[in-house]
């Protein structure tokens, strides 16, 4: 009999073998950058499975679909068992699973909506007028302002009225009028039967903690807790890792706090410093070996972080041979920087490096406007990693909205979109339209105006259509939706209506695997939260333009860091706090190690328009250069007249034209 047992020693370095084996009990696993963390994590739930703890009682806790996919496969094909019952998905994913199992304890129905960012301001806008608010007669923040406040209050557990005196104040004359707002937004959640992306997180935790019967449940159903990204986690997250594996404690997080660079959208970077206090007897495993980039590019990463005063202290060594030594490039000004850069993407693309194992990375997009214009005129393909992702797309929303008003009688936002597709209804027709049909099982014929009288038909037709077999196919109640009317909206709305139609078709394609039309549209509000930073150009050759936070966990073989000017990286506002300034340096270190053999970093010695009169400004290097000891990289002063460039360009179109569509 062949013998399917892993053989971990082979498969694993020394740091990732003794944290993926290690015995149960509290362990929190440094994994730096490139040391192959998710190998680890994935090997260390094939330990336990392989060594007799059921796949049900594992939980498996993500910040991205795409990671928690990736393991589990990456886990089923080192396996021969079935792990299909292991929890296995992001915080959001594991806490819409809870609260569909429980949510009458919170108020809610089973079928429930997820608002997703753009539905949740919607929402959160009709809510003005209940409390009085006219944004025409007195100057007040618009919904998108102040959900991001509630959001930040969410997910840092700090009340509303802190915020309001600290990070918030230009909103703190508007205290007690967002008070009730955010009050009556949550009264509006409820009668709605929806819940925001935040309240995936909030209500599951608010649940264990006040039903201790229920949280006894978790504990022991699931006898061991994973966590990856552990650095990004935010106060409610840890709260209720911390809760559900307080019986046990056995509990694994991976992470680096070398890369904890989201403190901006909640995340907590004490979250992983205090763990060994939080957990007394935890174990700390380093693993330091570095598979991505050469021992160049660590030297110089290391020599970088270790200015930071609160972390754990790592240095990474490099597998790979020796490669060339960073270059630190000084140009005369923003022109020079994007013509210098233009020429060396087009020197390494000739010399057999593909745009697509080339980034270009910095600290805020306004930073690459002069580059943009440069690889336009040097005809250089690129994307910007920040687009409209497909389901956030008008028409795939369109399509949903419809969904979500058939299988939810409940839902104001998704019926107050589909009715503003018809003619001649606005917002106070919609609103109108809502008060007559809101939880209503069949709507009355003639209450649309007149103008939309064969639209509200059609409508009024599908709605009772799809209510009526709940257990339609999906791709069939898409169908439909595409039949009542919404062929004839994307004919008349767009001027691409065949693109639009086609990803319509191709939505049909991706619902095929899900057995209900609840359970698409769950994933795909999920999908469209939390998965939208990662942007993708997959197969296509082009460069790529990124901030360093959409960058982190991408790897490319050449890396340019750009616009390295004190006050622009580190950004000025943020140097005069010690805990913001160090994260600012956390995030140098995520750009410097995205690159695996060429690291480029540039910054001009002029900015146009920054001194006094709209003149040119002489710029500081960024003091995470001026920092670093002498030796560490091939320092250069350039001057790129834009005729070199050029010419450059031109010989290159002798090869091929990245814009011909063919």
């Amino acid at each position: 009999m062949t013998d399917t047992r892993i053989d971990f020693p082979r498969e694993l370095n020394p740091d990732q073998l003794a944290a993926a084996t290690a015995p149960p009990g509290p362990a929190l696993v440094l994994a730096g950058a490139g040391s192959g963390k998710t190998r680890t994590l994935t090997y260390r739930v094939a330990y336990l499975v392989e060594n007799g703890l059921p796949p049900d009682q594992i939980l498996l806790l993500t910040f991205t679909n795409k990671a928690a996919r990736e393991m589990l496969e990456r886990v089923r094909n080192l396996l021969p068992h079935d792990i299909s019952r292991l929890w296995g998905g992001t915080f959001h994913s594991i806490g819409n699973r809870i609260l569909r199992r429980h949510a009458a304890a919170v108020g809610l129905e089973p079928g429930f909506t997820i608002l997703d960012r753009d539905d949740a301001r919607d929402l959160l806008g009709a809510c003005f007028p209940s409390v009085g608010i006219n944004p025409k007669e007195k100057r007040f923040p618009k919904p998108s302002a102040i959900l991001e406040l509630l959001s930040f209050s969410a997910n840092t557990t700090r009340p509303i009225e802190e915020l309001l005196g600290a990070e918030y104040a230009h909103l703190e004359e508007f205290g007690d009028t967002l008070a009730r707002l955010a009050a009556e937004y949550r009264r509006r959640k409820t009668a709605s039967n929806a819940a925001d992306y935040d309240d995936l997180l909030t209500l599951p935790l608010e649940l264990l903690r006040r039903d201790p019967r229920l949280a006894e449940h978790y504990q022991h159903r699931w006898a061991c807790v994973l966590v990856d990204e552990y650095q990004d986690t935010n106060r409610v997250q840890a709260d209720f890792i911390d809760l559900v594996s307080s019986a046990h404690r056995n509990v694994t997080v991976v992470g680096d706090d070398a890369q904890s660079i989201y403190s901006w959208r909640g995340a907590n970077f004490e979250n992983i410093l205090s763990f060994p206090d939080r957990y007394p007897g935890a174990r700390v495993f380093r693993i330091e070996l570095n598979y991505r980039s050469v021992p160049q590019i660590l030297s110089l990463a290391n020599a970088s972080i270790a200015n930071n005063t609160r972390q754990f202290a790592k240095v990474l060594r490099a597998t790979l041979e020796a490669g060339p030594r960073p270059h630190l490039i000084a140009t005369p000004d923003t022109d020079s920087q994007a013509r210098f850069i233009a020429r060396e993407i087009l020197n390494l693309h000739s010399n057999g490096t593909p745009l697509r194992e080339i980034a270009v990375l910095y600290r805020a997009h306004a930073h690459a406007i002069e580059l943009q214009m440069e690889l336009v005129r040097c005809r250089i393909p690129f994307v910007i990693t920040s687009g409209v992702q497909f389901f956030e797309q008008a028409h795939i929303k369109d399509v949903a909205a419809y969904l979500k008003t058939a299988f939810n009688p409940f839902d104001e936002i998704a019926f107050k979109r589909v009715a503003k597709l018809m003619p001649g209804v606005g917002e106070r027709s919609a609103e109108k339209l809502w008060l007559l049909v809101r939880g209503q099982p069949e709507w009355p014929a003639d209450a649309g105006p007149a103008k939309a009288a064969k639209d509200w038909g059609q409508l009024r037709q599908l709605v009772a259509q799809l209510r009526g077999q709940p257990g339609i196919a999906v791709p069939d109640a898409i169908t439909w939706v595409l039949d009542a009317s919404y062929r004839d909206i994307l004919d008349l709305k767009y001027d691409n209506h065949q693109q639009r139609l086609d990803d319509i078709q191709q939505l049909q394609e991706f619902s095929r695997r899900f057995d209900s039309v609840p359970d698409l549209l769950a994933q795909v509000s999920l999908m469209t939260g939390v998965d939208a930073s990662y942007g993708s150009a997959d197969g296509d050759d082009v460069l790529r333009l990124s901030t360093v936070h959409q960058a982190k966990g991408l790897e490319w073989e050449a890396a340019f860091v750009i616009m390295l000017c004190d006050g622009a990286f580190p950004l000025g506002r943020l140097v005069d706090d010690e805990a913001q300034l160090e994260e600012e340096r956390r995030l140098f270190y995520v750009a410097v190690t995205r690159a695996k053999r060429r690291l480029y970093l540039t910054f001009p010695q002029m900015r146009f328009g920054r001194g006094a009169g709209g003149g040119d400004l002489f710029q500081r290097p960024s003091r995470f250069l001026t920092e670093l000891p002498p030796g560490l990289a091939e320092t250069t002063r350039v001057h790129i007249p834009r005729e070199h460039a050029h010419r450059q360009r031109h010989r290159r179109d002798a090869e091929f034209d990245p814009w011909d569509p063919e």
